[in-house]
């Protein structure tokens, strides 16, 4: 994403190095998969052996992190649609 006059930084940040609305989409989809693996599911079923070896995750500050970053991607997905679009640049090195 190029950086022009009216792209807030806070959007410029979220989206400098990806180039298509693909590669945004991409981010946020692991984000989320990403968030929902940092639940501490062993918290959820202490009973479960193969949870604790699966999901190391045992506390919740990582999910703490993941939700906020997560929407600030979403929302900065939201901005760059409603205003600038994405740029329909040939040979874009996007995700």
């Amino acid at each position: 994403m190029k950086k022009t006059g009216d792209v807030p930084i806070w959007v410029y940040l979220a989206f400098s190095s990806i180039a298509t609305r693909k590669g945004a989409l991409l981010l946020i989809g692991s984000c989320i998969v990403f968030s929902v693996y940092c639940i501490p599911w062993v918290q959820i079923f202490p009973d479960r052996d193969w949870v604790g070896r699966l999901f190391l995750v045992d506390d919740w500050s990582w999910f703490a992190a993941m939700v906020p970053i997560t929407l600030w991607y979403w929302l900065s997905l939201k901005w760059v649609d409603n205003n600038t679009g994405w740029q329909d640049s040939e040979g874009a090195q996007g995700l």
